[in-house]
C-alpha cells in the first residue's frame, strides 16, 4: 500500500519575485517507518499570493536527511532554492540541487552530476611518499606529502628506500558535501564543494578537494578558476 506524503522540509522566502513569502517543502514517502530513508522526493513552491502550488520532481529524489535552504546565488534579490539529501553508504555522497523560481518559472541552477561529469582528476601515488591530486580539466597538480600516515600504511606500499612497490593510483569522489556560503558578504550566495580524495579504498581518506563556485549570470563557474586541497593528516607542497 502507497504511503502518504510526509512533509520532509519546509522554508518561508519570497522565491518568485512577488515580494511576498512563499511556502517551499520537500516532500517524500518513508516506505519503513523504523528507517529515516525516504523515497519520491520531490520540490513543491506554494505561491504565497495565490496559494499556487508548483511541482519540481527531482532525478535523484531517495535518500537521508534531505533539506532546503533558500537564499540569492543570482544577484536578482530573490530568494532560490538549494535541496541537499544525502545518498548514505560509504562513499558519504551528497545530492544536491539548486533552482530559480523567478516569476513562477523553475530553472535549474545547480545539478551535482553536472558538476560530478565536470572534472576529471587522477590521483598518483609517487615516489617518496607523495601523492599527485591532477584536475585534468583546470590544469591543476596538487602533491601531498604522506609520511604521517604511520610506518605501517606505509610499509605496504613502498620500499625502505622510498620507491613505490607498485604503481598506485586512487580517486577523487563524487561531490560530498556543498555549503551556501556568501564568500564576499554582499548578500549573494556562492556554493562551496566539497570532495573526499580516496587513496586504496573509500575509508583510506588522503583530503579534501574544496572549490569555491559563483553564479556569473549563465551558470556556476570555479570562482578565480582556483581549487583548493585540504589534508588528513599531511602537508601540501
Amino acid at each position: 500500500m502507497r504511503q502518504p506524503l510526509t512533509i520532509l522540509a519546509t522554508e518561508m522566502g519570497d522565491v518568485n519575485g512577488d515580494g511576498i513569502p512563499d511556502r517551499v517543502y520537500l516532500l517524500g514517502q518513508q516506505p519503513d517507518n523504523t528507517s529515516p530513508f525516504v523515497t519520491d522526493i520531490t520540490l513543491v513552491i506554494q505561491d504565497g499570493r495565490t496559494n499556487a502550488s508548483y511541482s519540481i520532481p527531482l532525478e535523484s529524489n531517495a535518500g537521508y536527511q534531505p533539506t532546503l535552504f533558500l537564499g540569492d546565488f543570482t544577484g536578482e534579490h530573490v530568494d532560490d532554492i538549494l535541496v541537499s539529501i544525502q545518498s548514505g553508504g560509504s562513499g558519504g555522497y551528497g545530492y544536491y540541487y539548486a533552482y530559480s523560481f523567478l516569476n513562477n518559472q523553475a530553472r535549474e541552477l545547480f545539478n551535482y552530476e553536472t558538476f560530478n561529469d565536470f572534472f576529471v582528476f587522477d590521483v598518483i601515488y609517487r615516489n617518496n611518499y607523495k601523492v599527485d591530486v591532477i584536475n585534468k580539466t583546470l590544469d591543476l597538480t596538487f602533491t601531498i606529502d604522506i609520511q604521517n600516515k604511520g610506518e605501517e600504511y606505509l610499509s605496504e606500499i613502498y620500499n625502505s628506500d622510498g620507491t613505490l612497490k607498485e604503481p598506485l593510483e586512487g580517486w577523487v569522489s563524487g561531490l560530498n558535501v556543498l555549503y551556501p556560503v556568501d564568500f564576499d558578504g554582499d548578500g549573494v550566495y556562492e556554493l562551496f564543494a566539497f570532495q573526499e580524495i580516496a587513496g586504496r579504498y573509500h575509508a583510506d581518506g588522503l583530503g579534501v578537494v574544496q572549490t569555491p563556485l559563483s553564479w556569473n549570470g549563465q551558470q556556476f563557474t570555479v570562482m578565480n578558476n582556483l581549487q583548493y586541497v585540504a589534508i588528513y593528516g599531511a602537508n601540501s607542497i
